[in-house]
């Protein structure tokens, strides 16, 4: 069952849909963090031991506090690291980029603790990883990081979309000018 397997872990991994809130503050544009905090919920009550706690899932920039507040008030003196490790996963080449991603993040508390629980989980990913792919920040500058990242690919794609609108009024060739373009090591080919 989940519950003694969260008994049986040392490391135990958040990874679950944030989907747009429906009402409320935000209702419309802001995730819904509910099912993050269901699973701390979920660890604090059934944990015999301490434990990592990573945090997987695209969240709001500090949706660790609310995973540490619920973790904290745990009956038993149990003490947990909260950490953020986002994903970088694009659909239709997410297991390659799991087995050979550009890069790791892992965002601690910048304590004794903290550091000591992102580099357990550094450890993990540098079975296949190089150690120098493996970045570790601070909770909230991983946190960010996702969002940053997730922004800029946004952007992205909204310039080839123009690009490509004023390539049909101009009759230039979309594909040639993502080539030629590509070429330049300060934008890349992807």
């Amino acid at each position: 069952s989940i519950d003694e397997e969260i008994i049986r872990a040392d490391i135990v991994f958040i990874s679950v849909n944030t989907p747009t809130k429906t009402q409320g503050i935000g209702a419309g544009r802001a995730a819904n963090i509910k099912n993050c905090e269901l699973c701390a919920r979920k660890i604090a009550e059934v944990s015999t031991s301490d434990k990592i706690v990573v945090e997987k899932s695209t969240v709001p920039v500090r949706t660790a506090t609310a995973i540490r507040t619920i973790l904290a008030v745990n009956d038993k003196g149990l003490k947990f690291q909260v950490l953020s490790n986002p994903e970088f996963l694009a659909e239709g080449t997410a297991i390659s980029d799991l087995t050979k991603p550009d890069r790791v993040l892992i965002g601690g508390v910048q304590s004794p603790e903290g550091i000591k629980a992102a580099e357990t989980l550094a450890s993990v990913y540098t079975n296949w990883v190089p150690r120098e792919q493996v970045l570790t920040t601070n909770l909230w500058s991983s946190e960010c990081s996702k969002l940053v990242a997730n922004a800029f690919l946004a952007q992205r794609v909204s310039s080839i979309n123009s690009i490509s609108a004023l390539c049909e009024s101009t009759g230039a060739d979309v594909s040639e000018i993502s080539r030629a373009v590509g070429m330049d090591d300060r934008i890349g080919k992807r």
